[in-house]
């Protein structure tokens, strides 16, 4: 006799027991299909645009050799978790008008700021359309996987995976799930929300929000660069296809102004999407571009993502991680949220603040004895460049960190506590054509919209996670295991 598990003991070995009948499947595989399906995969990556351009060559992105799987239920809590953390930052335009602490700890440069006061109005903060990812380690096979469950940073403007995410999925699907099924057939797993339809959503939505007739899309990107992403020419081609909306892509130069309205070529663009910083937008007017088209979209709310966009400082979590803006600004099931997947965040100076746990203390003085808990974080770069993680450097190197930290500007770097990033084997082929397991730390990236979340995750051999530093994606798929479980036998 076997007794019944409980519904949250089921779902906690079930995601386990999912994990195992996926790697189970894919070491059946033999070298040769391995083989096989790595050159598929690549070829695939190519035809469907899973691509990153480096000095102007489109090279495959690499997907890993099989899916990540989650259950439905762990996909519906990383919904609710990360769209609580993103509809919290959204509201930062207002707060930092009216708090100069706020101002302290996500700065803008003046003429950043001067933007912000001559493009916000108070009928923004109503409709403010942000279309983000939340960066974050979690581990999807262990018993306790909310407690691992930790944000490093937000992602607000002109993220990365809009394109790739369910561009990886479908390919995982179509190729990496039925070759596993030759072996597996009872292995079930499908893609979650289409990123690409949760995307079109969230813009059909400012529109009819904003009170525009048209339905005019333009995806705004330095699209003449040559380096990096390559995703909204792609993107432009299915909301085409399969939304029958005209999307337009363009860079800031090729817009102009006519009769007060912004236009790119002789469309009128009644929203845009921008890849975008303001302050990469100030620099093009110093160069002598007209900017003026950006400006008035973003006075009249036609932007996506809006102001809030520009503070996707990673100092933005220290408004999450503090006593002093958390009950302030927060409820109680906000700040549940925060305490238990936001991770401890400061900007780097000389000062007091409260400690991880919630004593206050000198800043500097923690950071220095804290090392191996610690990482140092550029504030506003990104593709995991400049990140200095404490356990992997000696006590003289991270103090000389500290100190040219804060010889830079207020406000250029944060401290963080130190994420346990997941490790997770994937097959690979070796130079000598064999199939080996190797282990990958894994990250996550959730883009939650109020219709659902899509997940990009990045697979790579070295702490600092990213694609432009030559990760892979790893497709995430959503299933149950085939197993039934059952409770231990009663004798």
């Amino acid at each position: 006799m076997t007794y019944p598990l409980e519904p949250a003991e089921e779902r906690g070995l079930g995601r386990a027991t999912l994990d195992r009948e996926i790697r189970d499947a894919f070491s059946k595989l033999s070298a040769e299909r391995i083989a096989t399906l790595e050159r598929r995969l690549v070829e695939e990556a190519l035809h469907r645009g899973l691509v990153y351009e480096r000095g102007g060559a489109a090279e495959a992105i690499r997907m890993m050799l099989r899916p990540v799987g989650i259950m439905p239920d762990t996909l519906a809590y990383l919904h609710y978790v990360s769209l609580a953390i993103q509809n919290a930052v959204k509201r930062l335009p207002d707060w930092y008008l009216q708090d100069k602490e706020i101002r302290r700890v996500v700065p803008l440069a003046p003429d950043e700021e001067q933007w912000l006061r001559d493009t916000w109005r108070r009928g923004h903060s109503e409709h403010n359309p942000v279309f983000g990812r939340m960066d974050a380690s979690v581990d999807f096979t262990a018993p306790l996987w909310k407690e691992s469950l930790k944000f490093l940073e937000t992602n607000l403007s002109g993220i990365g995976g809009i394109h790739y995410t369910p561009t990886c999925e479908l390919i995982a699907a179509e190729v990496e799930l039925h070759e596993a099924q030759t072996v597996a057939p009872e292995l079930d797993l499908e893609p979650g929300s289409d990123l690409r339809d949760l995307f079109v959503q969230e813009l059909l939505d400012h529109l009819e929000a904003t009170g525009r007739t048209g339905r005019n899309l333009c995806l705004v990107e330095p699209k003449y660069a040559g380096e990096g992403p390559v995703e909204q020419e792609r993107l432009a081609r299915y909301l085409l296809d399969e939304h029958g909306l005209r999307t337009l892509h363009a860079d800031p130069a090729d817009l102009h102004l006519k009769n007060d309205e912004v236009w790119f070529g002789d469309v009128a663009v009644d929203v845009a999407y921008r890849d975008y910083e303001v302050r990469d937008l100030l620099a093009l007017e110093r160069s002598g571009v007209d900017i003026e088209p950006m400006r008035t979209l973003f006075r009249e709310n036609r932007i996506v993502s809006s102001m809030a966009g520009e503070f996707d400082h990673k100092s933005n979590f220290e408004i999450l991680s503090d006593p002093q803006f958390t009950q302030r600004y927060f409820d109680a099931e906000e700040r549940q949220v925060f305490r238990r997947h936001v991770l401890w965040t400061r900007v780097l100076s000389d000062r007091r603040t409260s400690l991880p746990h919630g004593d206050s203390a000198d800043l500097l003085e923690h950071v220095r004895v804290e090392r191996e808990r610690l990482v140092i974080k550029p504030n506003r770069s990104y593709g995991g460049s400049g990140i200095v993680i404490g356990h992997l450097t000696d006590q003289s190197t991270w103090e000389g960190e500290i100190e040219n930290a804060l010889r830079d500007e207020p406000g250029t770097w944060v401290v963080q506590r130190l994420a346990r990033i997941p490790v997770a084997e994937f097959p690979i082929i070796d130079a000598g054509g064999k199939v080996r397991v190797e282990p990958f730390f894994v990250v996550m990236g959730f883009a939650p919209t109020k219709y659902g979340v899509g997940i990009l995750g990045r697979a790579s051999q070295k702490m600092v996670v990213n694609v432009a530093q030559r990760g892979g994606l790893c497709a995430v798929l959503v299933g149950r295991p085939s197993t039934h479980l059952h409770g231990p036998a009663h004798r």
